[in-house]
């Protein structure tokens, strides 16, 4: 049996209520109550009075493909073992295994060792499976290797979702390929999230993709046709139809903090998640690392290819929270909305996203400045700051 957990004296902040200090009671897995105050014994009593500290519902980071020195296209369990062990550092307490396109070869060996992969305790829980390509535009390629980019396929993605165990909940893809747009049409029947990203398409084609089905974006303003006042592309679809849920990742290099503040306005925080979109070097120092095959140059800073095209990023969801917050003075709200509880509507994850009696306990406790404190996976205590230990 898990030990009981008693968080008092914190600041409880929720998507869609009022935030409040109060206290959060875990058992076996769960909150089983939350009130502004209680009497209450527990296994592990964590007082924070006075401390200036928030519990958000642990952050669900629905794109990363790897952390300290881990990829999800390694196709290992180590690996996957390796990238949700990491995760909670941030804050992160659930996740999509994200791939990239590759050859069938090495998807489908990616998407078996998913299949057979289950989060421990103190672990992040992976949810499923983000396809990034290969069904995409080689104009729009970034990273994502052009040798191995294939037409939309639907028995393709049948047998890749066997292999997968049906985990595959979101993929990316460009609409404007040939069959792209059946193949949204195949993925909505099957209950799965088309992305448009990747993409080279019209503002015409993004309309028709959402008539489609499709209802989601892959990191915004990144590899896509731009905005363009006579041709507003994927930017301007994304940012006006109102049906699409868009990725942002908010480090401010990906997306200059103008256009990340933009996204904000535009969708409201009701339509935008905070993404990472990590590669295996995010939390290790700065060198040479692989990406599909590809070196990629690793500064304190980014991820690149040897032609500076970006490769990923070595943001932290923790970072995500405090520029988006830096640079929109944006409400705790809003932000649980944009880290958690938009991914697990999205998702249909009934008990994820919030901080109430039943729902699983995941909660990340960040300070006054948005650093992680201590990340609680489902009942686990999974990280702690070394000073809190």
């Amino acid at each position: 049996m898990k030990k009981s957990i008693l968080v008092s004296g914190i600041t409880i902040a929720d998507a869609i209520e009022e935030s409040f200090v109060g206290d959060i009671l875990v058992e076996d897995g769960k909150i089983s109550r939350v009130a502004k105050k209680m009497d209450a014994q527990a296994d592990i009593h964590i007082d924070a009075t006075g401390k200036n500290w928030t519990a958000f519902p642990g952050f669900i980071d629905i794109h990363t493909h790897g952390a300290a020195g881990h990829d999800a296209m390694d196709a290992t369990s180590a690996a996957l073992n390796g990238l949700a062990s990491a995760l909670p550092k941030e804050g992160t307490t659930s996740f999509l295994a994200t791939t990239m396109t590759q050859s069938d070869n090495a998807i489908s060996a990616a998407l078996q060792n998913i299949r057979e992969f289950t989060s421990q305790e103190g672990q992040a829980e992976m949810l499923g499976v983000h396809l990034e390509g290969p069904f995409i535009s080689d104009k729009r390629a970034g990273a994502q290797p052009i040798e191995h980019i294939a037409e939309a396929s639907y028995p393709l993605f049948r047998k890749w979702q066997k292999l997968s165990g049906n985990q595959i909940r979101l993929v990316t893809l460009a609409p404007e390929t040939k069959n792209g747009m059946v193949f949204i049409k195949r993925l909505a029947d099957d209950g799965v999230i088309a992305s448009i990203g990747h993409s080279d398409a019209t503002l015409e084609e993004v309309q028709t993709a959402v008539r489609s089905g499709a209802s989601h974006v892959t990191h915004l303003y990144n590899q896509m046709s731009p905005f363009h006042h006579r041709n507003p592309g994927v930017v301007g679809g994304a940012l006006m139809e109102d049906g699409l849920t868009v990725e942002v990742i908010a480090d401010f290099i990906h997306s200059h903090p103008t256009s990340v503040k933009l996204a904000f306005r535009e969708k409201g925080a009701e339509r935008l998640i905070l993404i990472t979109d990590a590669m295996r070097a995010k939390g290790l120092p700065p060198g040479v690392y692989d990406l599909g095959g590809q070196d990629v140059q690793v500064t304190k800073k980014d991820a690149r290819l040897a032609d500076g095209t970006l490769a990923g990023s070595i943001l932290t969801m923790e970072t995500a929270v405090r520029n988006v917050q830096s640079i929109t003075g944006c409400s705790l709200n809003e932000l649980v909305a944009m880290t958690s509880a938009n991914a697990a509507k999205e998702f249909a994850l009934a008990n994820k996203g919030k901080l109430k009696a039943g729902a699983d306990a995941d909660v990340a406790i960040l300070d006054d400045s948005f650093n992680v404190q201590m990340t609680i996976c489902r009942g686990t205590i999974a990280y702690t700051k070394e000073w809190l230990s």
